[in-house]
């Protein structure tokens, strides 16, 4: 016995990484927003260590005095302040704020740059600007710059780092003596001119390192952009192609339905008596004529249908809260004749409850599993359909069990593929268009659905329709 789990995320599936403004290729804002999100965990990490470093500091300074660590200033907790404060503000942009003129992702992300610059600042001076290697953190705003702005806003960003870090090292070296915190040179073996001499060495090293890393970083990430920019061609032309294939599709659907009819209509005429009397071989002969226009009249009706789910938009569909004993009860009802030709009885074990879903398209897809567990069941059996609740969690699950045929293990995963139908199934059902399973796929993904496939050769399969955020009906009691 083999178990397959199927999930399918349409809004997830849209998300567009990259988005066109003119000729520049940009991150879209959902994926600006996912990496804001990011940043703050990260700068939450970072604030972490710095209470860390701070309790270090009370607990332990005669240790760190003998490593050259010394502690000064109270600079660490006005950093602590000011990142948190910052943090929470991000936060409260993103998820309270709406969206504007003056609160987008981008923006949101200058903000961040310039706090954090500003931040990095204090610390650089206060660890030692030309002492230390902590300057070079400033190459990690560069380096995201690049990656999430244009290469003209990127420019900006590494023009505001100089323009920082150059002050730092004034400030440290020409405005105000100023003990580092840590010490990689002993700059007091040094004289005051030499000092100020390798400062500006240091400065103009550091200048000229920034601007190489962001030539560097920006070329690298046009030709990724450039890159990113011909698959989302790509991406869309296939697109378009699958649409128009739809539509062609479609149209000549709806040219053969009319001819089609019309033969069978000119059958029945025939076997009803009214063009003459007919043998018993053109009788028989006219019977599977009919057989196959029938099978054929059921394969345009599931392609009618299975595109106009496609078409459905998520943005737009109608969700009801809906009964779902109700809904089981209409699909039972039209499928009875079905299931009694075969000898097949149902059995019901429903324990009621609602969920939030588009109506006719839920009665789309558990009619079409269970027609699917009628067809393939043997006959003088029975198709058991039962519900399970999760109280506790909310959700519950349909199962819809047969004991026919069942899925080969090797089969499973296609199942749900358009066209797909394995041998077994086929010579079981010759009418099989390989349809109806793409038909519960799309209108469990418009309905946000997940179904679990269980199946054993010979013995029988089991569908599992599972459904989240549901309303009990003693809810409406309470």
């Amino acid at each position: 016995m083999a178990t397959t789990e199927f999930s399918w995320d349409k809004s997830n599936s849209q998300n567009i990484l990259l988005e066109i403004k003119g000729d520049k290729l940009k991150l879209s804002d959902d994926v600006l927003i996912s990496n804001i999100r990011w940043f703050i965990t990260f700068r939450w990490a970072l604030i972490v260590t710095l209470v860390f470093f701070e309790i270090l500091m009370l607990s332990a300074s005669n240790v760190l005095t003998q490593f050259g660590i010394s502690e000064q200033e109270k600079w660490p907790v006005a950093i602590i302040m000011v990142l948190v404060v910052a943090n929470i503000a991000y936060i409260f942009a993103l998820d309270r704020c709406k969206p504007g003129k003056y609160n987008s992702p981008s923006i949101n992300l200058w903000v961040q740059i310039i706090v954090d610059l500003i931040c990095l600042s204090v610390v650089v001076h206060y660890i030692g600007s030309t002492t230390t290697p902590i300057s070079f953190f400033y190459v990690l705003h560069i380096a995201l710059a690049c990656i999430f702005f244009s290469t003209r806003e990127s420019l900006y960003v590494t023009i505001l780092v100089c323009l920082m870090d150059t002050i730092v090292i004034i400030v440290d070296n020409f405005l105000i003596t100023q003990t580092p915190l840590s010490t990689l040179v002993n700059n007091h073996l040094l004289s005051e001119n030499a000092r100020q001499d390798g400062a500006m060495l240091w400065m103009f090293f550091l200048d000229i390192l920034f601007f190489i890393v962001w030539y560097v970083v920006s070329r690298l990430s046009l030709i990724v952009r450039a890159h990113e920019r011909h698959l989302l061609d790509a991406y869309r032309q296939i697109n378009q192609a699958q649409v128009e294939k739809d539509q062609y599709a479609v149209l000549m659907t709806h040219q053969l339905k009319s001819p089609l009819d019309a033969i069978r209509s000119k059958i029945n005429l025939i076997k009803g008596g009214y063009c003459g009397d007919a043998s018993d071989g053109v009788n028989e002969a006219l019977d599977k004529i009919d057989s196959r226009a029938q099978g054929m009249s059921s394969l345009i009706l599931d392609l009618l249908r299975l595109e106009r789910l496609k078409d459905t938009c998520l943005n737009t569909a109608v969700f009801e809260t809906v009964d779902i004993q109700t809904t089981l009860q209409k699909c039972i009802e039209k499928l009875t004749l079905v299931a009694n030709a075969k000898h097949i009885a149902f059995n019901l074990t429903i324990e009621n409850f609602y969920c939030k879903v588009i109506p006719d398209q839920l009665e789309i897809l558990l009619e079409n599993i269970i027609t699917n567990a009628i067809t393939y069941s043997h006959d003088n059996t029975a198709v058991e359909i039962t519900s399970v609740i999760n109280q506790r969690g909310r959700s519950a699950s349909i199962i819809i069990t047969d004991h026919g045929i069942g899925i080969e293990n090797k089969d499973l995963p296609n199942i749900f593929n358009e066209y797909f139908y394995s041998p077994r199934a086929a010579l079981h059902n010759k009418a099989t268009s390989g349809i109806g399973l793409s038909i519960v796929r799309i209108a469990a993904e418009n309905n946000k659905l997940k179904i679990k496939v269980t199946s054993e050769p010979g013995a029988g399969t089991s569908f599992t329709v599972v459904f989240n955020d549901i309303e009990l009906p003693d809810d409406d009691d309470q």
